[in-house]
């Protein structure tokens, strides 16, 4: 499974479908008692087991394109390049190179190339939206304080 590889946004029927299927699977998933439950496919009949995990995971999918927005999956582990690194980041690859030379994410070099664990780097992503979000709201309390915000 290659990372990042077709990554699209639902289209409106997909959503659609996807908001009726969600809602039918997240209901089923609350009755389920085996961990390798067994579902039928309709238009084949045919009857497969998958384990819960699996099932939950369809969930997660068919949520996220029942709101319309872009998934993607990932493999554990998956190294990816500093381009594609600074990419999800929204940064430029030498703003990212320097945050990898600075500490700020491991890395491991292939020749003269670094590689970058997705999970280091969708990790330092979260970290940096959290402090965002500490700052904004450390603004907001400040503007109220001094009574430039009204609420």
């Amino acid at each position: 499974m290659e990372a990042f590889k077709n990554i699209n946004k639902p289209s409106k029927d997909e959503q659609k479908v996807a908001i009726e299927s969600y809602d039918a699977l997240a209901s089923v998933l609350k009755q389920l008692k085996s961990e390798n439950p067994e579902i039928e496919i309709e238009e084949t009949e045919e009857r497969i087991k998958i384990p819960l995990s699996a099932l939950q995971l369809l969930g997660d999918i068919l949520e996220a394109m029942s709101k319309g927005k872009p998934f993607s999956l990932v493999p554990f582990a998956t190294e990816v390049t500093t381009q594609k690194a600074a990419e999800i980041l929204g940064c430029s690859r030498p703003h990212f190179v320097k945050l990898l030379e600075d500490g700020e994410i491991a890395f491991t070099k292939v020749g003269k190339h670094r590689r970058v664990k997705f999970e280091d780097v969708m990790e330092y992503k979260n970290k940096m939206k959290a402090i965002q979000k500490k700052h904004i709201i450390d603004i907001m309390k400040s503007d109220e304080e001094t009574g430039l915000y009204d609420s």
